[in-house]
């Protein structure tokens, strides 16, 4: 259905006007904010823009107050050379990074705001008695082709299906919990002191799931199957060429947190992503098409990764943010071309489709397995491969998503793209993190 011809709403008039992606592989070279500059520097130049029309920024800041440099902040005034009218450190990434550039444009705070986040030169750590020289990927080697150390641990490794995934083997203990991404274990009581990680949190929901409706394991497979497949053939996933992916693949690789498979969890890579948001007027103007804000929302309701996920609570979170997404843009959940859903695992796309509305809850397995999410499916779905195979970089993750959006609708996605596409939905976190997000992009038509 096309985005135009709608009421205005209270996000009209506002656009993405440039995006972009660094390489994505499972480690780089350089440093977080080298990669993060790079993002920054190709999104400017997607939009025709330089720095010095900018003059809102959200980025990963010193806080609070700007006085403590937290874990991942920068100074990022200084290093561009200029201040700024706005400053978005709160959530500066994804759909709230989106939403929170929109408002801070409508309400005259300023007129254009970059937005970016990444990580690069933090996954070379050796997991405990690992080989050094195994770990590392060598000078000039692709590293989203390297092969994964015995025992790196399932949560940041990225292995072949068939045979390779089922020979890799998973550290336990302190050894485990030392060797994931920093961001999937932060260091909260009654998680860090535990060895918890984000994947046990999800999979605190997950179980309570299987438990009630006891999904098909072969149908519920086909789902990360199908997305990892969509990485697969994306030239710039860190899963390129890892396919083809079947359903008796995910369910061989090796068991993390149960009942999750390593093949149904995200990456844990690196790289980074930007955007460009701007009045639409402005937009206009600029070489790329712009993407249209339709509609958005969020729904918080406890923070994330302290207190465990009861599913009683967390079941149908999300379906505040669509409703009021969709009510916005006057739109259905039947009038998405393209969903660009936030997969940190398997059930969180199967859920999300419940809470759309597609399904009743506990039928989402069977819905998808006829409805089908792929290219040639009724709901294409994480059309470049999504956080499972084409890459998960931490903060700036959920950026990613709306990048491949904006490639959606404006018909530059390549082998990936989803013929006439001109409604895309984003999503970011679940029930797990106990949070979640939407945005809607449309066409300029």
């Amino acid at each position: 259905m096309s985005p135009s011809g709608r009421s205005r709403h209270p996000l009209a008039g506002i656009a993405v006007a440039g995006v972009a992606t660094t390489r994505q592989a499972r480690s780089l070279d350089g440093g977080s904010v080298q990669i993060c500059l790079e993002a920054a520097r190709a999104a400017l130049d997607d939009a025709g823009m330089g720095i010095a029309e900018v003059d809102g920024i959200s980025a990963r800041w010193p806080g609070p107050g700007g006085a403590v440099f937290g874990p991942g902040s920068v100074d990022w005034s200084a290093i561009l050379g200029r201040g700024f009218d706005w400053i978005g450190d709160t959530y500066p990434q994804g759909a709230p990074g989106l939403l929170d550039a929109a408002a801070a444009i409508l309400a005259g705070q300023c007129s254009t705001v970059l937005v970016f986040g990444g990580r690069a030169g933090e996954s070379r750590a050796v997991p405990p008695g690992e080989d050094a020289s195994r770990a590392a990927v060598p000078p000039g080697e692709d590293a989203s082709r390297a092969a994964v150390p015995p025992g790196y641990d399932a949560s940041r490794a990225t292995v072949s299906s068939g045979d390779d995934a089922t020979r890799a083997t998973v550290l336990s203990g302190d050894d485990a919990t030392r060797a994931v991404a920093s961001y999937t274990r932060p260091e909260n009581e009654f998680v860090a002191c535990w060895g918890s990680l984000t994947a046990a949190q999800f999979a605190l929901v997950a179980q309570v799931y299987l438990h009630r409706f006891s999904p098909d394991p072969e149908r519920m497979a086909l789902v990360p199957a199908t997305i990892r497949n969509a990485g697969s053939a994306n030239p710039a996933a860190v899963m390129y060429r890892r396919g083809p992916y079947r359903p008796a693949d995910v369910l061989a690789s090796p068991p993390v947190a149960e009942p999750f498979r390593l093949l149904d969890l995200c990456l844990a890579t690196e790289g980074a992503a930007a955007m460009v948001v701007t009045s639409l007027e402005r937009a206009r103007d600029c070489p790329s098409a712009p993407a249209l804000i339709l509609g958005g929302g969020s729904e918080w309701r406890r923070q994330q990764y302290v207190d465990p996920p009861r599913y009683d609570d967390v079941a149908r979170i999300g379906a505040g943010a669509y409703g009021r997404s969709f009510g916005m843009a006057g739109l259905r959940p039947g009038d998405v071309d393209v969903f660009e859903l936030y997969d940190i695992n398997t059930f969180e796309v199967i859920r999300q489709f419940e809470t759309l509305g597609f399904c009743g809850e506990g039928e989402g397995v069977d819905y998808l397995a006829e409805a089908g999410i792929g290219l040639d499916g009724r709901h294409p779905t994480n059309t470049d491969g999504g956080l499972l195979a084409y890459s998960h970089v931490g903060f700036g993750g959920p950026t990613l998503k709306i990048v491949e959006a904006v490639r959606q609708i404006r018909g530059t996605a390549g082998p990936s793209q989803v013929a006439d596409a001109e409604v895309a939905l984003v999503t970011g976190a679940g029930s797990g993190a106990q949070y979640h997000n939407a945005v809607l992009l449309g066409a300029d038509r």
